[in-house]
């Protein structure tokens, strides 16, 4: 064999990683999760059980491949977040990370969804993956809110708050296979979180709440109120009637 076809069969191969977790999904659906084993994987993948444990310190691990790197990359996103930033909108952001990793791959992604389903083991190990995230979005909003009173109890909150609202949607996109617009699903939920705890967006002069929003109406002393109501009527516009 040539060496360019050598280099072309190499890159048509796919990466170490990817193969032992195209193998282990092979034979959870042929054989079912309990059913198999490490050995039964690295025999399909052609490598050692070296190889194995050098990706995946466990068979769990090789069901979430992709959230040590989500986790880090959410993790450094927060971390690189400046003052200027309004913390609930951050951490919403840093949440839609892990959407994007389960929208980059959505056969993967529904295949996973099912298995963890049929396995108890999976359920449990899934929870503590979502405790990790959870705990990076709290660590951050914590430091953030360091000066607020009940600022630690206000992070936890907002934090499990956001991890809710997009499980929420993701699951939903998950039992549905994959179908439809999972990013806009996790931005309506999201938005709940922010209209409930977040600052809103815009200049302070067109935010709810703002000066423009008070109206002052100054009438003599002893006018009937009528009277009164006519002068607010007037000044909103026709927003008030009166009765007669």
């Amino acid at each position: 064999m040539s060496s360019s076809s050598k280099a072309e069969a190499a890159a048509a191969k796919p990466p170490m990683r990817d193969a032992l977790v195209a193998a282990a999904f092979q034979l959870f659906l042929e054989r079912g999760y309990e059913q198999t084993t490490v050995d039964d994987i690295v025999a399909l993948a052609g490598v050692g059980r070296r190889s194995f444990f050098r990706y995946f310190p466990s068979k769990e691990d090789v069901v979430f491949p992709d959230h040590e790197r989500c986790l880090a990359d959410m993790t450094a996103f927060l971390a690189a977040s400046g003052d200027e930033e309004e913390p609930v909108r951050r951490v919403c952001d840093a949440a839609r990370l892990v959407l994007r990793m389960y929208a980059e791959n959505p056969a993967f992604s529904v295949q996973r969804y099912r298995l963890t389903k049929k396995v108890p083991g999976l359920r449990a190990y899934e929870l503590s993956v979502v405790w990790r995230y959870e705990r990076a979005l709290a660590a951050y909003l914590r430091e953030r809110f360091a000066g607020r009173r009940d600022g630690t109890l206000q992070a936890d909150v907002i934090a499990a708050a956001v991890v809710a609202a997009h499980n929420n949607a993701l699951r939903s996109w998950l039992r549905s296979d994959g179908q439809g617009d999972a990013a806009a699903a996790v931005d309506h939920a999201l938005g709940h979180v922010q209209s409930a705890f977040g600052r809103p967006s815009g200049p302070p002069d067109q935010q709810p709440g703002a000066a423009e929003d008070v109206v002052v109406v100054v009438s003599r002393r002893g006018a009937p109120l009528w009277r009164v109501v006519q002068e607010i009527e007037t000044t909103l516009g026709g927003g008030l009637t009166r009765s007669n």
